[in-house]
């Protein structure tokens, strides 16, 4: 008899448990209910591949005249827990950051304490003179010349998503010991994260405050966006958060979390409901001396040396989709997608948060512009095309040939030594505790990923070095250490 009630108990108990998440996915759902409509469900048809609880998802809001006209969670926030997404959940903005930053500048600014036209050595006083002068405008538009660290980081086998930690003091250092630029200030566009992370350092630095403590007394708590925040604090808890997550080969899920007290080029946390409160601020300005000045300040398009207009403002791009004006931009972390499309003239705006690496943001937020201004456009989509660039062709070299690539070189600019050796006729890179196998383009000439290796001799014909690129960051010096 003991036994049956023990059972039973049990029976009851689970019964109870199971009732309870339901209500809890009840209640999540209940939370974030709207209208449907035909255009709603074609938005939910848009997300149906990760509207289920075993897999990373994304939350959507669709803003109109100053309100949520739709909003919706789809998939897992979290999937330990299978904790839903919902309008309310945090998530990382990645590069939507970088307007937050933005406006702070602008602040300061109106504030009287900086100036557009400011040289960065003022702020940064080892800054190299021959790597000058570089203003804070620069910064801002993303026509400074200066390295990319993420690119940096990665060449010091420290890439973002890794576990290797680096600080904002160390890519100070690291920034300041480059000894080129990528280009002249002032003369290209080149879009930079390393100036939206020295504008953070520089907004603390003059203010006097913490970049996070500056954004929440200026912009954060005036605007009533309470679940937002700069992480600067990777111990920081943050309740009901959105956890980041990547693809694994063969199926299913990694965690990816980015664990870094660096910010400006990233770092905010946000949710659907409070990005509301930031999309009806460009309509009608509440922060600083709360003038429209601070947001035709933020809107002011960048120019070039020679006279020419760029499409990004203060950490916002501001272009134009299929013949309607926009202010936008998109954003990315380890584990994290966001965009951010608002059509000003329409007073719409698409904002979309992910946990998922590979979720497409930017397509969904354009494919549902065309679905609810359908009938406002001026021009037809237009398909958008990617080119990669082409590697070189690999040689075969003889091994008596790679023989002589082996040994140490250090660069001062990474602080750094690379190690090569060879295994298998092949030229293998020792970098932190992985290997890397380099293709040969010819004798003295390498590929590495997306990285071109151009090995240096002296009048002897001796190896002496090589100098490493990556894209648009060319030059790297590395000297071989271990010359016999």
């Amino acid at each position: 008899m003991n036994m049956t009630i023990k059972f039973s108990m049990k029976f009851i108990l689970s019964i109870l448990i199971l009732m309870l998440l339901c209500s809890a996915l009840l209640l999540a759902r209940s939370a974030q209910a709207y209208t449907h409509t035909q255009l709603t469900d074609k938005v939910d048809e848009l997300f149906k591949t990760w509207d289920r609880l075993d897999s990373p998802g994304a939350a959507v809001g669709i803003f109109k005249d100053g309100r949520i006209i739709y909003a919706r969670g789809y998939g897992s926030a979290n999937l330990e827990y299978a904790l839903p997404w919902t309008p309310q959940t945090p998530s990382r903005t990645g590069s939507i950051s970088k307007q937050f930053v933005g406006i702070c500048v602008a602040l300061l600014i109106e504030q009287g304490k900086l100036s557009l036209d400011e040289n960065i050595r003022k702020f940064f006083p080892n800054w190299p003179e021959e790597n000058g002068p570089i203003t804070i405008k620069h910064l801002l538009y993303h026509t400074s010349g200066v390295r990319e660290y993420l690119t940096l980081v990665e060449l010091m086998g420290k890439p973002e998503g890794s576990g290797y930690v680096y600080t904002p003091n160390e890519l100070v250092r690291t920034l300041t010991r480059q000894k080129e630029l990528n280009f002249k200030p002032g003369e290209m566009y080149s879009y930079s994260n390393s100036g939206y992370f020295l504008l953070s350092e520089i907004v603390s630095r003059v203010s006097g405050l913490k970049t996070s403590e500056f954004a929440n007394k200026y912009i954060f708590y005036p605007l009533g966006m309470d679940n937002s925040h700069f992480h600067d604090d990777p111990n920081r808890i943050v309740k009901n958060r959105a956890y980041g997550y990547s693809p694994k080969n063969g199926g299913g899920y990694r965690i990816d979390i980015v664990r870094l007290e660096v910010i400006g080029d990233l770092g905010v946390f946000t949710t659907i409901e409070d990005f509301l409160k930031w999309d009806q601020n460009f309509y009608n300005n509440k922060l600083g001396k709360g003038t429209q000045d601070l947001i035709k300040t933020m809107l002011t398009k960048g120019k070039l040396k020679d006279g020419k207009e760029l499409t990004y403002g203060f950490g916002l791009r501001i272009d134009n989709y299929r013949g309607l004006n926009t202010i936008s931009h998109g954003g990315s972390a380890v584990g994290y997608q966001a965009q951010f499309m608002q059509f000003p003239d329409q007073k719409f705006s698409v904002a979309i948060l992910s946990n998922l690496s590979t979720f497409p943001t930017g397509r969904i937020a354009r494919q549902i512009a065309d679905l609810y201004l359908a009938d406002q456009f001026k021009e037809p989509p237009s398909p958008r095309q990617r080119q990669r660039r082409k590697s070189p062709e690999s040689v075969s070299l003889p091994v008596s040939q790679l023989k002589e690539y082996i040994g140490k070189y250090y660069s001062d600019e990474l602080n750094f030594t690379y190690t090569f050796k060879v295994e298998n006729a092949s030229l293998i890179l020792d970098l932190r505790e992985t290997s890397h196998t380099l293709s040969p383009y010819g004798i003295d000439s390498f590929g590495w990923r997306e990285r071109k290796l151009d090995f240096t001799r002296d009048v002897e014909n001796k190896i002496t070095g090589f100098t490493l690129e990556e894209g648009i960051v060319k030059n790297i010096k590395f000297i071989k250490i271990d010359l016999p």
